[in-house]
């Protein structure tokens, strides 16, 4: 059975980007690129990518995707990925991108059979994390938590979860990074 994992990194005061959806405070702490074994592991369990349109637009940009789309299978491969969006965005030539629009529980079905027997994970942002927590759909939550903070920003995850559908089942230690997996129940 798969699950839907919310894995992302966030600054020591919760915020996953800056105002500007800016991701850089991340790429500014030793091993905030990623690389890790672990991650590695993480992304082949993973059957489909799912994001809101603020942080699909911020990778294209970063990443230069649209001038360089042989960038896109080196970080997440084949797999699709929906971005839950209400604009026109632009494709990444040669990516399997579904734009998608309404509600993430009526989006499910056609989510849930594209990642067949593996697990889908849902990138960002907490606001499209927290649609997933709403409807019952979010298994994990997977932080890794930087030494940064910001003076405001998109937060990681602007939902009351309370400890009674919250349950802490590891943390450790990553270079500057400390990451926490939590379980969610409905």
């Amino acid at each position: 059975m798969h699950r839907v994992v919310y894995y992302t990194a966030t600054t020591l005061n919760g915020f996953l980007a800056d105002d500007n959806h800016s991701l850089d405070w991340l790429f500014a702490v030793p091993g905030g690129e990623g690389g890790d074994a672990d991650f590695t592991a993480f992304l082949d369990g993973i059957g489909v990518l799912v994001q809101g349109s603020s942080t699909y637009e911020w990778v294209v940009e970063h990443e230069d995707l649209l001038a360089h789309p042989e960038k896109w299978p080196k970080y997440y491969g084949d797999r699709p990925t929906y971005v839950f969006t209400s604009r026109t965005l632009p494709d990444v030539p040669g990516a399997d991108i579904r734009f998608i629009t309404g509600d993430v529980k009526d989006a499910w079905p056609e989510i849930r059979d594209a990642a067949g027997d593996r697990d889908v994970w849902v990138v960002g942002g907490g606001d499209l994390a927290g649609q997933f927590a709403d409807a019952g759909l979010l298994d994990e939550i997977r932080v890794s938590v930087a030494p940064a903070t910001l003076v405001s920003g998109k937060p990681l995850l602007p939902r009351n979860l309370g400890s009674d559908r919250l349950t802490l089942q590891a943390v450790r230690q990553m270079g500057q990074f400390a990451e926490l997996t939590f379980s969610i129940s409905s």
